[in-house]
Formats: C-alpha cells, sequence, structure tokens
C-alpha cells in the first residue's frame, strides 16, 4: 500500500485551521502520514495543533522565511511514496479524497495526480464563488496558459529527490515553477481526476490582489527563464485571463 505524506503550512490560521486539519484527520485512507509546519503562530493556532496532536505524525513550529520555506521543511521530512499539500484555507471535499488519489497512482501507474478545486466563501463553505476545472494533461498546455490547482497537486516523492523542491526566491509563483518544471520541462506522466478534490476559501494569502497578480506574472515569466524555457508569446498573458471562466 503506498504511503501518502500530507503536508499543512500555516502561520496564525486559527479561523480556518481547524476544517484542514479535520478534513485529514478524517480521510478514509489508512496509510496517511501527515506533517504540520507551524511558522511560529501567535494567534490561537498554536492550541488548535495542541489539541490535535495526537493525529498529527510530524509537528514543528519554529519561525520560517515564508510558506515555500515551510513546504521545503515538510519534503525534508516526508518519507511517504506520494506527496500533496493541504493549505491552512483548504479542505478536502470528500473523506475518500486521498483513497482515489492513492487508487489511482496505482491503476494508471503515473508520475503524478491532480483534479478540480472549488473556492468557497471564507465564512460559509457552502458558498461556491468559482469552479476551477482542469483537463487531462498533454504535452504544451502550459505554453497556453494552463496549469493545474496546486492543492490538487500530488507527486511521488521520488520526483522531488531527483529534480528539486520549491524555488525560495520565487515568494509568490514557486508552485507554478515547480508544476511547470515537473510537467512540461521533465516530462512526467500526469493523470486528471475529474472532479472537486479540494475546496479553498477565499480570502486567504493565496488569493491574489491586483499588486500580486503583476508580481505574479513578473515571476511566472522568471519560473521559465531558470529553467531554460521558452514560453509562447501568449503564455503569460492568457495565463491570468483564464481565471475569468472559473467565474461563469
Amino acid at each position: 500500500m503506498l504511503k501518502v505524506s500530507i503536508i499543512t503550512a500555516c502561520l496564525n490560521n486559527a479561523d480556518t485551521l481547524e476544517s484542514a486539519l479535520q478534513s485529514v484527520i478524517e480521510q478514509d485512507y489508512p496509510n496517511i502520514e501527515y506533517i504540520v509546519i507551524d511558522g511560529a503562530s501567535t494567534d490561537g493556532t498554536k492550541a488548535l495543533l495542541e489539541k490535535y496532536k495526537d493525529k498529527i505524525n510530524v509537528l514543528i513550529s519554529e519561525k520560517d522565511a515564508g510558506i515555500y520555506e515551510a513546504l521545503n521543511k515538510g519534503l525534508s521530512l516526508a518519507t511517504g511514496d506520494i506527496v500533496g499539500f493541504l493549505h491552512a484555507d483548504d479542505f478536502y471535499s470528500f473523506p475518500n479524497i486521498i483513497s482515489k488519489i492513492a487508487a489511482t497512482f496505482e491503476k494508471e501507474n503515473t508520475d503524478c495526480v491532480y483534479g478540480d478545486l472549488q473556492y468557497v466563501d471564507r465564512t460559509n463553505s457552502i458558498r461556491i464563488v468559482r469552479n476551477w476545472k482542469s483537463e487531462p494533461y498533454t504535452e504544451g498546455l502550459f505554453l497556453k496558459g494552463w496549469m493545474p490547482p496546486h492543492p490538487t497537486f500530488f507527486l511521488k516523492k521520488k520526483w522531488y529527490d531527483e529534480y528539486g523542491n520549491y524555488n525560495t526566491t520565487l515568494s509568490i509563483s514557486a508552485d507554478y515553477e515547480l508544476m511547470l518544471r515537473m510537467l512540461h520541462k521533465h516530462k512526467l506522466k500526469a493523470t486528471y481526476i475529474p472532479e472537486v478534490l479540494v475546496k479553498m476559501r477565499t480570502g486567504g494569502t493565496s488569493n491574489r490582489t491586483l499588486a500580486r497578480r503583476i508580481k505574479a506574472n513578473l515571476q511566472d515569466r522568471k519560473a521559465w527563464k531558470i529553467n531554460n524555457l521558452k514560453p509562447g508569446l501568449l503564455t503569460l498573458i492568457v495565463k491570468p485571463l483564464g481565471k475569468i471562466r472559473q467565474y461563469l
């Protein structure tokens, strides 16, 4: 049976963290390693982590230089065959999500698995704000401005060991760069599950303002450059525009 490591990075997320913790703990898959990296929170986060510490395999609470450093710290501690990330504002849509992920890895003999994501209201998780419906991966999709929803992205640990973790020089776009590197550059096999795997609350650090969107676009350009890759003429223009259809 494949071992699945799930990593949650948090910092002062007392208002949403419990849902994330519970959605991992309630998964019906029996071989999960849960790793939580807290950046020395000062609100009620530590109390929540203490409440659930018996359900967390590895718990670290110390200052770090940002979310991608925290995720890399989690990766260095992960011992699973597969690694996924669940952020503190997110939760799995059903208790059988990890079972589906693991079964897909085994059935398809694939390198990574991803699916769809829903953005929900921060205080009312029943209300859907946006739908991020992805599609099966084919070579060249990144050139069209595509990327899979990062919170749904599960990858075999051996590929992090071989091709590297998150590039912490990219404060916003390190998740994009990593998936670009793994799928487009190294051409790993990807399998799409056409259903909502993760729900994300709006209003978190990953929900971008215009200023963050501009900064992200500049970092997206850097992501291609540092991998010695060349985007298409419209790749980095189409990428943010693709979000519009998520509201339709």
